[in-house]
C-alpha cells in the first residue's frame, strides 16, 4: 500500500471511530435547544452516526472491528432506552459498561494465557514479544477498570454538560495519554521503532 493510500486508510479509520463522537459533542454544545431536548437530539444523532460508521467500515474496509460491534450495539441499546424513557442516565451508563466489558475480557485473556488485545492491535505493535503483549494486556485491563469506576463517579455526581465535557476533555485525553505512556515499556519488549506510534489506541 502506498503512503497516500495508508494515509487515506488511517483517515477513514479515524473518521469511523471518532466521527459519531464529534457529531455528538457538536450537537450537544451548539444546538439551540432546551436541556432535555438537546440530550435526546444529541443521543439520536450519536446512534445514527454510529450505525452509519459501522456500515461505512463494512463497505470501505471490508470488516467491522469487534470493538466497534460492541460499542455500536451498546450505543443503540442504551441510546434507545434514553430516547424511550427520556432519561439521560442510560446513555451515561454506556461507557461504564463498555469499559467494564473490555477490562473483564482482557483479564480473562490474562487468566487463560491469551492476550486478547493482540487480536486488535497486532498489526500496529509489530515485533512485540509475548511478555510485551502480556504486560500491555494487563495495563489496559487495569486502565479500563479504572475508567469504568471514573465514569460512574463522574456521571452520578455531575450535570449532563459536565459529563459530556469529561468525555471530551477527560476520557479521550486520558486514553491517548495512557497509550503513549505504554510505548517505553513496549520498546523494551521488541516493539518495532517504526511502529512506536499511537495509531489505534483502544477507544470507547
Amino acid at each position: 500500500m502506498s503512503a497516500p493510500e495508508k494515509e487515506a486508510s488511517a483517515g477513514l479509520k479515524a473518521g469511523i471511530e471518532y466521527g459519531p463522537l464529534v457529531l455528538f459533542f457538536a450537537v450537544n454544545f451548539l444546538a439551540p435547544l432546551g436541556p432535555l431536548t438537546r440530550v435526546l437530539v444529541a443521543t439520536g444523532v450519536f446512534m445514527a452516526a454510529t450505525v452509519v460508521s459501522m456500515v461505512i467500515s463494512k463497505v470501505k474496509l471490508g470488516r467491522i472491528s469487534p470493538m466497534l460491534w460492541l460499542s455500536g450495539a451498546l450505543v443503540v441499546v442504551f441510546g434507545g432506552l434514553t430516547l424511550y424513557f427520556h432519561d439521560e442516565r442510560f446513555i451515561k451508563m454506556k461507557p461504564t459498561i463498555v469499559y467494564a466489558m473490555f477490562s473483564a475480557m482482557l483479564f480473562f485473556g490474562l487468566a487463560t494465557g491469551r492476550p486478547l488485545i493482540q487480536m486488535v492491535l497486532g498489526s500496529v505493535y509489530s515485533g512485540l514479544t509475548p511478555e510485551g503483549w502480556r504486560k500491555l494486556t494487563r495495563n489496559w485491563a487495569i486502565f479500563f477498570a479504572f475508567m469504568a469506576v471514573l465514569n460512574e463517579a463522574v456521571w452520578r455526581n455531575s450535570t449532563w454538560d459536565f459529563w459530556v465535557g469529561f468525555k471530551l476533555w477527560g476520557a479521550m485525553p486520558l486514553t491517548l495519554g495512557f497509550a503513549v505512556a505504554n510505548i517505553p515499556m513496549l520498546l523494551k519488549h521488541g516493539l518495532n521503532a517504526d511502529a512506536a506510534k499511537v495509531d489505534e489506541p483502544p477507544v470507547e
